[in-house]
């Protein structure tokens, strides 16, 4: 079974590698700290403190294993400046009935849509990759279909 590439910016690969980091050297010290001083006020059953560190570092350790995960199978995007065809990585300008807008393609754990950061696995990304500046693309919406004209891609 293939497993899935995690496409990410050089800018995400850091903030990922970062986040990665202050989990690691810094939320687990002081959530086992949490925990030993809770631990020396007595009995764990009624502890409320105990109980919540506990919980605190359970999520943290779970999100080192996700990005840890995530990290096995990752691939930079390249920002080689080509812009001949709408690839993971690209900016596309679009047109609409609804209007002009921008949108990033990205991997999707980057995908932010309310700021134009659309994932590649999204329908309207999907629709998007490998199309040209002047083709007309038809995207199947929740409203219906809405047709995009590329205008421009960086």
């Amino acid at each position: 079974m293939t497993e899935k590439v995690n496409y990410f910016s050089k800018q995400g690969l850091e903030k990922l590698n970062a986040e990665l980091n202050e989990l690691k050297n810094v939320r687990v010290r002081e959530t086992s700290a949490r925990i030993e001083s809770a631990k020396a006020l007595g009995d764990l059953k009624e502890n409320a403190e105990y109980h919540s560190a506990k919980d605190e570092m359970g999520f943290i350790q779970g999100r080192i294993r996700e990005i840890e995960e995530t990290l096995k199978n990752i691939q930079v995007i390249k920002e080689d400046g080509a812009t001949d065809k709408v690839s993971v990585g690209s900016t596309v300008e679009v047109e609409s009935r609804n209007g002009a807008r921008t949108y990033t393609i990205v991997g999707s754990a980057e995908a932010d849509p309310m700021n134009g950061f659309i994932s590649n696995e999204s329908p309207l990304g999907q629709a998007f990759l490998s199309h040209k500046i002047g083709d007309e693309v038809e995207v199947n919406t929740p409203a219906g279909v809405i047709q995009y004209s590329i205008i421009s891609i960086k």
